[in-house]
């Protein structure tokens, strides 16, 4: 199971959210045609293709007029996902000579209303309210069309569900999916009971024909717009659940999964690093032979933790499929005047790193989100094992460079395959931690480095390293394959604590 989940994980990996949303947007718009044909829908197969025309002809040039307006680089990605979420959110329109125009005319607002959203309803660069909610919510004021949210049908399922999986695993909003469909499911029942005396059909009903699992997948996750802790994602799960799932009427305001999204997003907004950040290329440094360091001036006051990442947006001509939006760990310590990633550069170099290596001092970047919680322990008294796999050493440098001081007890266990893709040697050697390396080639590290030999690193081996692992939190960072086999191996040499942070290649 655990091979599975790494081998998942790993091809997971090689798309970037936005990619692998719009894939699955994509194929779930075409099956749901497939399923027109086999009269398991009844839009009609002409309505249905003038109606996709409509909502991505529609994002898709908006959002390219409005980039030259405001002069930025368009994000493609991102307009097609928004114009297939609004495929799925209003009902395609017939067309016949009764045609209500008004429909037409309201999907369209929609359209251009999200993309609007994203520069208008934007601070410092960065949009506030998940696009398509915004769209189809002031439509709807508008009282031309009315989201119907119509992926939310049985016979959606069979591709509905498993496509919601895999963007929640890519996203690892798993916690965060369980825990809105738990609260939200739990409240509809509720409702549903009085009049459906079957607990099972409410569940199925509440399940297979309204929005929660598309929702959930597709919109409540979009990382643009959630807070950048865990705890605040969960509590923000709560909230939105019972915004969506309670009914209630305030004058022209009703519940709607729209605007629960919104409300979540707006506090979401309030909760993390409020904009886009501007960043300044200031230069680079080799790491190794296998690693970079890129550093930048950040226009205003970057507000990081330790272990978190920052998102960088790069765009770049000659896309490979990735998207232009990249995850980095941070590098630098709270409050430094530089902002410094650290990116593995061995070949093949995909697009996004060729774009950052293309860099000259000068240059700006945009950075349009920091979050994550590989943090260290609160308590500075609490002993801590680092365990980095290559390029998985970049969050433990903040990590250590807090600990700089010596308060904290570290041991960290650094494994590469040779000592030449050994990086940040002399932060290391300055750093008051105990520093283990283990190369695969048996090529000797540095001096200041303890060998752990050519031997594999399993649960025998961490407990003659580490004789004391029990008593100290142990955080894995690496490829998806190296987490998963040193987070067991930790596990059964008796660690109780275990954080994992996994790169799985950009």
């Amino acid at each position: 199971m655990n091979a599975m989940k790494t081998r998942l994980d790993t091809a997971l990996g090689k798309l970037t959210m936005y990619r692998l949303v719009l894939w699955v947007l994509a194929v779930l718009a075409v099956y749901s045609m497939v399923l027109n044909l086999l009269g398991w829908l009844t839009f009609g197969l002409p309505e249905m293709l003038a109606h996709l025309g409509l909502c991505l002809g529609l994002t898709y040039g908006s959002n390219s007029l409005m980039a030259k307006l405001f002069k930025v680089h368009p994000h493609s990605e991102s307009s097609l996902i928004t114009g297939l979420l609004l495929y799925f959110l209003f009902w395609p329109t017939e067309l016949n000579p009764s045609m209500r125009v008004s429909d037409v005319a309201g999907i369209a607002l929609a359209c251009l209303l999200a993309t609007a959203s994203k520069y208008v309803l934007a601070f410092r660069g960065r949009h506030i309210l998940n696009p398509a909610a915004a769209g189809a919510f002031i439509t709807g004021l508008t009282g031309l069309n009315i989201a119907t949210w119509w992926a939310a049908t049985p016979a959606m399922l069979w591709l509905l569900v498993p496509g919601v999986v895999l963007v929640v695993r890519r996203t690892r909003k798993s916690l965060m999916a369980a825990v809105f469909m738990f609260t939200s499911t739990m409240i509809i029942v509720i409702q549903l009971l009085p009049t459906v005396a079957d607990p099972g059909a409410a569940l199925w009903q509440t399940l297979a024909q309204r929005p929660l699992l598309f929702f959930v997948g597709f919109m409540l996750t979009e990382p643009l717009t959630l807070p950048p802790r865990r705890r605040q994602q969960l509590a923000l799960a709560v909230v939105v659940a019972v915004l969506f799932a309670v009914p209630y009427h305030l004058g022209v305001i009703a519940n709607s999964p729209e605007l629960a999204l919104l409300v979540g997003n707006f506090v979401a907004f309030l909760l993390g690093q409020r904009g886009a950040v501007l960043l300044t290329f200031t230069g680079s440094r080799p790491l190794s032979t296998s690693a970079t360091e890129f550093r930048f001036k950040p226009g205003r006051p970057v507000r990081h933790a330790p272990g978190q990442f920052i998102e960088l947006h790069l765009p770049h001509r000659r896309s490979d499929g990735k998207g232009q939006r990249r995850v980095f760990s941070i590098t630098s310590a709270p409050g430094s005047p530089e902002v410094k990633v650290g990116v593995g550069t061995a070949g093949p170099v995909s697009a996004a790193k060729q774009s950052l290596l293309a860099l000259e001092p000068g240059d700006v970047v945009s950075a349009t989100a920091i979050g994550g919680d590989f943090l260290p322990p609160h308590n500075p008294d609490t002993p801590v094992l680092l365990i980095a796999a290559g390029i998985g050493i970049t969050p433990f440098m903040a990590h250590l460079a807090q600990a700089s001081d010596g308060k904290r007890d570290a041991v960290l266990l650094y494994l590469a395959r040779s000592n030449t893709e050994l990086s940040y040697s002399p932060e290391l050697e300055a750093a008051s931690a105990r520093i283990i390396a283990r190369t695969s080639d048996g090529s000797a590290p540095a001096p200041f480095m303890e060998n752990a030999g050519p031997h594999r690193i399993d649960h025998r081996r961490l407990r003659d390293l580490v004789p004391d692992i029990t008593a100290r939190d142990v955080y894995i960072s690496g490829s998806p394959s190296a987490v998963s086999f040193l987070r067991t191996a930790a596990r059964t040499a008796g660690a109780k604590r275990i954080q994992t942070d996994s790169f799985a290649g950009y």
